[in-house]
């Protein structure tokens, strides 16, 4: 079966979905999705959404720390440019429907994460990209002018190579006209012909054993864009976040949000030791990549499979409160948070790099475009600062 449109969408999360909703006026979109259109790594994200709200913070301070924990390597316009139109990004999502949490006055709670010099995070309890993605998925649904095709494997790219020309890297006039998918309802492969086609795949966790990522997060559009001889840069700068849940034949891992320490939860060895200062003067609050080779190395001067994360200083009320899904999850397994230490080690959790997109999402192949985790824009450099992704 061959279908026409004008924009076709490889990927249902919010990268995804948010492009839909901006073309959707201007023809019609087509979104494929692997599995359900709720099933993406943004359902899966727990902290929150990093954006400037309220004074003392500014947009200089948050560009300051989002190079720093991106070790200088990050693209300074493209840093200026996504962090200066946050504020506005954030209210559009909330014009969209969704909550984030208030205070009682009615200002938005704002959280610290490691990295981050401000408190700057709005999130909704521990499920905040849950929360990103039901309000988006329901704007989509409504749209006349967009269609989710759900069980839809996308294979390859089209260009001219399926026209029988020969298309290496060094062409400069390498052209992008839809992508081929598998309904994996039938088993039959479909062409999706489309005048844009944008690669909005997530990341590639799962080609690590330890991974925080979706089950599907297996880095599909990275392996298209690369078969298509799109650019790719920068993917040896894979996140490990520091704080998975260790729970041995788990999979994906199960992640404790940054957001916990945040609230004051502390790093210690198995023995109860602080050790995070040895690191960085911001203690466990420090960028990830920092804490993620401290704690690795700890583990290994020690031998543990394993350090603790110690929350039980922090009231029951506001674990409840902001923290439901962790203190669930960890109960089930036979862990109060507010009674038990918490067994955490690394586990991979975001690319950094991928396909080569400039400003404005364009690829290096005419008319493809990459949003999202999928795409290597350098706003991250060598390690994302926290809630950076959203």
């Amino acid at each position: 079966m061959k279908r026409k449109i004008d924009f076709l969408v490889i990927g249902s999360g919010s990268a995804g979905l948010i492009f839909a909703l901006k073309v959707a006026a201007h023809g019609k979109v087509i979104i494929l999705s692997k599995s359900n259109m709720e099933d993406t790594a943004t359902s899966y994200a727990q902290g929150g959404i990093a954006a400037v709200t309220y004074s003392p913070d500014n947009y200089e301070k948050h560009i300051e720390d989002t190079l720093k924990a991106g070790a200088g390597i990050n693209d300074k316009e493209i840093v200026r440019i996504t962090i200066t139109e946050s504020t506005e990004r954030v209210k559009e999502l909330i014009e969209w429907g969704t909550h984030f949490d208030k205070e009682e006055s009615g200002k938005y709670a704002l959280a610290r994460e490691g990295g981050h010099s401000e408190f700057r995070i709005l999130h909704h309890k521990d499920n905040t990209g849950f929360e990103i993605q039901r309000a988006l998925s329901e704007k989509v649904k409504a749209h006349p002018n967009i269609e989710v095709f759900e069980n839809y494997f996308a294979i390859d790219l089209i260009t001219q190579h399926h026209f029988n020309e020969v298309v290496n890297r060094y062409r400069k006039d390498i052209r992008c006209f839809g992508a081929y998918a598998m309904n994996e309802k039938t088993g039959k492969v479909e062409t999706f012909l489309a005048k844009v086609t944008v690669i909005a795949t997530g990341g590639l966790g799962n080609i690590y054993q330890t991974t925080t990522n979706p089950l599907f997060a297996t880095g599909d559009g990275i392996a298209m864009a690369y078969r298509a001889k799109a650019h790719l840069e920068n993917l040896e700068f894979v996140q490990f976040h520091p704080t998975s849940l260790y729970n041995p034949g788990e999979k994906p891992s199960f992640l404790i949000t940054e957001a916990l320490r945040g609230s004051g939860a502390i790093l210690k060895t198995k023995k109860g030791n602080v050790f995070m200062k040895k690191y960085h003067e911001l203690g466990s609050l420090a960028p990830r990549d920092i804490v993620a080779r401290a704690i690795d190395n700890e583990m290994k001067l020690s031998g543990d499979d394993f350090v603790f994360l110690d929350a039980r200083h922090i009231s029951k009320n506001e674990i409840l409160n902001h923290f439901p899904t962790i203190y669930a999850k960890c109960l089930s397994i036979g862990i109060d948070i507010t009674k038990d230490m918490i067994p955490v080690v690394p586990a991979a959790h975001y690319s950094c790099g991928g396909v080569n997109s400039d400003k404005d999402g364009r690829t290096t192949i005419e008319n493809l475009y990459a949003v999202g985790e999928v795409a290597r824009t350098g706003l991250h450099g060598a390690n994302r600062l926290a809630s950076n992704s959203l």
